[in-house]
């Protein structure tokens, strides 16, 4: 995230340091488990490319389009490829060189693409566990993926994303530290409050629509689903729904606070970390659902209804504008800040 100009800082705040941060023996140890972590993925989504069935059963639907299979699964190797540049640039003393926007938005993506991986696997365990039904009917009939594929992959996606949010707070903390020190009572006066706030409450309110959306699925609910999205609602997909109802809650909780800032003596860290993983969760989840879905428009049964279009587009709005208001807050906050040395961020 970026941050705001707030007219008058604290002359007490310090100013970050200039040298690049050092690769401790710990970071060391996240990045290469942050890499180690990408290999089940990339491995398997390679070998789909190059044609090998491994983990796709007979009759899986990943199996009826070629083309669009191979484009996938290459822009998923990429994605994952990213992971890797990502981490080591975390941990490299020229890390510190790489403009902020170029670093700060691919983690803002991969933030929201492992967040609900991170909560809501673990939870369609635990409801498992408890009796609950993850694996739909429609998937008995026509099998997606082999089951022991999720549980290669899955806990591989929950490593990247607790290494490399490890090593993301400690470089932010670092290069920007600073921005976020204090509580939410010690922010100066800013004469684009009113703005700030109107923004917010707009973003606020534009959540109603997916968080409703999937309160009334994750409650059971099948209004405004196709007929593959019934046949395939069980358990785990209620899991799923009550997880970005969690996240949007997030979303606009940390935007009310940063906007409505009233004399709390909350530190400003908890606000941006809502601001920050409840954006990126909405936002980036929101656009990579959609797609999945917008990809199957040639089957009838699984053809998008126009709730579940709305729901994903209005998720990547929400995002994408709780993601600039925190930007707009920290560039505006940066400039307060900043040491009359010149000294850069």
């Amino acid at each position: 995230m970026t941050q705001t100009p707030l007219a008058s800082a604290p002359s007490s705040t310090p100013a970050p340091a200039s040298g690049a941060p050092v690769t401790t023996r710990a970071r060391t140890a996240l990045r290469a488990l942050a890499i180690v972590a990408c290999l089940p993925y990339i491995v398997l989504k390679a070998a789909w490319v190059s044609g090998s069935h491994l983990g796709i059963p007979d009759g899986s639907s990943l199996l009826d389009h070629r083309t669009t299979m191979i484009v996938a699964n290459s822009g998923s190797v990429l994605m994952d490829g990213a992971v890797v540049v990502i981490a080591l640039l975390l941990t490299q003393p020229w890390g510190r060189r790489v403009p902020a926007w170029l670093l700060v938005l691919p983690m803002w993506v991969a933030t929201g693409l492992l967040l609900p991986i991170m909560a809501g696997y673990p939870l369609q365990l635990l409801v498992q566990a408890l009796g609950g039904e993850i694996t739909s009917s429609a998937e008995s009939t026509r099998p997606f993926l082999d089951q022991w594929v999720f549980a290669v992959v899955y806990p591989g996606f929950i490593i990247q994303g607790l290494a490399l949010g490890t090593l993301f707070a400690l470089y932010a903390k670092d290069r920007w530290g600073h921005l976020w020190r204090g509580a939410l009572r010690d922010l100066p006066a800013s004469p684009t409050a009113p703005a700030l706030r109107a923004c917010a409450v707009a973003a606020s309110l534009t959540a109603l629509i997916p968080g409703t959306m999937h309160l009334l699925w994750a409650t059971g609910s099948t209004a405004g689903l196709n007929a593959a999205l019934i046949a395939e609602s069980n358990s785990g997909s209620h899991v799923v729904d009550a997880v970005d109802v969690l996240f949007a809650a997030a979303a606009v909780a940390g935007v009310l606070l940063l906007a409505f800032r009233r004399n709390s003596a909350l530190p400003l860290r908890i606000p941006l970390a809502l601001a920050w993983g409840g954006s990126g969760a909405v936002g980036c989840w929101g656009g990579w659902m959609g797609l999945a879905a917008l990809s199957s428009v040639d089957d009838l049964a699984h053809r998008p209804t126009a709730a579940v279009v709305l729901t994903y587009a209005v998720q990547m709005l929400v995002g994408t504008l709780v993601l600039a208001l925190g930007a707009y807050f920290l560039a505006e906050r940066a400039a307060g800040t900043r040491p009359p040395s010149g000294l850069r961020a």
